[in-house]
């Protein structure tokens, strides 16, 4: 993941670290990987969702383990030095600065450990549809339910789950 951070303008890195710390304290249920990945596409950085994605696990692993261990800034950032000497400058000035900032609130509680390992519901869309005809059937008309459930995983990353339904399956 050291490797893919150089990609990330320091702007949109600290973003990401700040999410995460907000993540960890359980004041947002999860960092939106896929809507962050398109704005850093957009300026004109060539990275995907999965190596966003990894760049996130890693970030909150490191935060939560420091949370744990209670490191200071300066033993946080010693650690790095001695583990991850491919870290971009940037990168370490960054975590140096929101672990300053934000990182002393990071609760890990015995509750909120065990709550960490399953995914927490987001928000859920729905809509009704009728299809009227298609291809291989000309008169349909029936009634439909789709579904959307937002779920933001364990590590924070939020997806988007849909599916259909009849009336009766809905029911």
């Amino acid at each position: 993941a050291a490797d893919k951070i150089n990609l990330i303008p320091q702007d949109f890195f600290a973003e990401l670290c700040e999410q995460i710390i907000q993540h960890l304290n359980h004041k947002i249920p999860g960092v939106n990987i896929a809507e962050l990945c398109q704005r850093i596409q957009m300026s004109g950085i060539e990275i995907n969702v999965g190596d966003l994605a990894k760049i996130a696990n890693t970030i909150s692993f490191l935060f939560s383990t420091a949370a744990r261990n209670n490191l200071s800034t300066e033993e946080l950032v010693a650690t790095l030095g001695n583990a991850v000497s491919a870290l971009p400058k940037h990168a370490v000035q960054v975590i140096r600065h929101v672990w300053n900032e934000q990182g002393k609130s990071i609760s890990v509680s015995e509750d909120a450990r065990n709550m960490a390992t399953m995914g927490q519901f987001v928000d859920i869309k729905w809509k009704l549809g009728v299809a009227m005809s298609s291809d291989t059937c000309r008169s349909l008309k029936y009634p439909y339910v789709t579904v959307t459930l937002k779920v933001a995983d364990p590590s924070g990353q939020i997806t988007d789950k849909s599916f259909e339904m009849t009336i009766p399956q809905f029911k």
